[in-house]
């Protein structure tokens, strides 16, 4: 199997692409070591050692109208969140540069709910506007399901990318989230790119899919030429159907994410929310084709502190 690994590894650094059928065999293959080497020559190949950092703030918590099955802030579930409406510019100008300072480079608005408009919509372009004159860190997106006109108009504000995950993959989608669709997910993923916005999007594993579903998300991603991946390890929350499910095995974790760097080489294949699940075999997936991350704290959980990202990138020899 080494040896079928390294020419997979080799056909795609020479511009090729590794079949379905492969994907699912390297991700079962008991050769753990081996495809985590190997997605680290294909990171290193493609990127160099470019890492990156992100931040999110959570712009608007709760009462959301769909039923996720792992999100806590589901109007559909108790779970006791915290709950209020778009967060005040001065709050959102202050988080934005504290983090840029910390060492972030991108920051980004999280809003609940299956989309934004009116008002909350005109708010969040407002902070936008004035977290680009007041600051040099780089924008972000994530604000569901919008139209065309509206990603236009978070372009013009400055926005440079839109985060809009998938989830999982698209046989799977349903069993995880009934009041939209996939397609509603991949229909916003082409607006933003029409509308001149680099793509973030990947999903969460330990939904309850099988390996075949997130080798399906892979590729799914790979033929949007999706450009930074955010691997999320789902944290159960009491309230939400999936709050028993079984914890995903770390290293289960690290095969996803090195199996998403041979499908897609010139990605940021990106830490995102669980990832502290991992405890110090994070910095397994930072020698397995992982060169960047979420940092800070999270939506409903909390992460890893910035500074604490940086000194692990460096020690690593990324370059930030």
């Amino acid at each position: 199997m080494m040896i079928h690994i390294k020419t997979i590894e080799n056909r795609i650094i020479q511009g090729g692409e590794i079949s379905f059928e492969e994907a699912v065999e390297l991700y079962n293959a008991p050769e753990v070591g081996g495809l985590l080497h190997s997605a680290n020559n294909i990171r290193k190949d493609f990127l160099g050692n470019s890492g990156e950092l992100c931040t999110i703030m959570n712009g608007k918590s709760g009462k959301c109208s769909e039923d996720c099955k792992y999100c806590a802030q589901s109007s559909h579930y108790t779970t006791g969140i915290e709950e209020y409406d778009v967060v005040g510019l001065e709050k959102a100008l202050f988080e934005a540069e504290e983090n840029f300072q910390g060492g972030a480079h991108r920051f980004s608005l999280v809003t609940s709910g299956r989309g934004l408009s009116g008002d909350d919509f005109e708010k969040v372009l407002d902070i936008y506007k004035r977290i680009k004159e007041k600051s040099e860190i780089k924008l972000c997106a994530s604000h569901g399901i919008l139209s065309y006109e509206q990603l236009l108009r978070l372009k013009e504000a400055g926005v440079t990318r839109y985060h809009h995950n998938l989830e999982t993959s698209r046989e799977y989608y349903s069993s995880i989230c009934t009041t939209h669709s996939f397609k509603d997910r991949i229909d916003t993923i082409k607006n933003a790119q029409r509308a001149g916005l680099e793509i973030c999007s990947g999903g969460i594993i330990g939904l309850g899919e099988s390996v075949e579903d997130r080798v399906s998300m892979a590729f799914e991603l790979r033929d949007l030429g999706v450009i930074s991946i955010p691997i999320n390890i789902l944290t159960p929350i009491k309230g939400t159907p999936l709050e028993n499910a079984e914890r995903i095995a770390p290293l289960e974790v690290l095969k996803t994410m090195a199996i998403y760097r041979f499908l897609n080489p010139r990605a940021y294949i990106r830490y995102a929310a669980g990832r502290v699940t991992l405890g110090e075999m994070k910095i397994l997936g930072l020698k397995g084709g992982v060169n960047a991350a979420l940092t800070g704290n999270f939506l409903t959980t909390t992460g890893t502190s910035i500074k604490e990202d940086v000194k692990m990138f460096k020690e690593l020899g990324f370059q930030l």
